[in-house]
């Protein structure tokens, strides 16, 4: 019985080391290329207005103005959701991290202006773990929602 105890301590410790460390990595495969953000990972756990992947499909925002105005309006957004902060800002590119409440994850939010179609692209992804239980989701539509008021 003490081995099997031992065991199960064993392994739910190998778990959560693994998943901080997935936290703490900081993601190499972010940025953009050609107009494209990242593809999406084989994980349930993001979501992009630049994937064919119906699951993991958001809808890009339309620009309110200018590429400078809506940049703005897209940094007034982020400050007002909170929980984040801003990594990287370019003249057409946003990247923030924002950190969960209860278990401080974190999670890779990227914003692409594309000055030729006029829309905003969104890709959240997380971290650590499988599944974000919608999180990533759920952040896109309190974006949306803020971003268009």
């Amino acid at each position: 019985m003490k081995i099997i105890g031992l065991l199960i301590v064993v392994i739910v410790t190998l778990f959560i080391a693994r998943l901080v460390f997935q936290n703490l990595s900081i993601p190499t495969h972010l940025g953009h290329k050609a107009g494209q953000l990242s593809a999406m990972p084989d994980k349930p756990n993001a979501v992009s207005s630049q994937t064919d992947i119906v699951e993991k499909r958001v809808e890009p925002l339309q620009y309110k103005a200018s590429s400078e105005e809506t940049i703005s309006l897209v940094l007034a957004t982020l400050n007002t959701m909170g929980n984040n902060e801003l990594q990287a800002q370019e003249s057409h590119y946003l990247y923030s991290v924002f950190t969960t409440g209860v278990f401080h994850f974190h999670d890779d939010v990227e914003i692409l202006l594309d000055e030729q179609t006029k829309l905003v692209h969104f890709r959240s992804q997380s971290r650590a773990g499988y599944s974000d239980l919608g999180v990533n989701r759920k952040r896109y539509e309190q974006f949306k929602a803020i971003y268009n008021k």
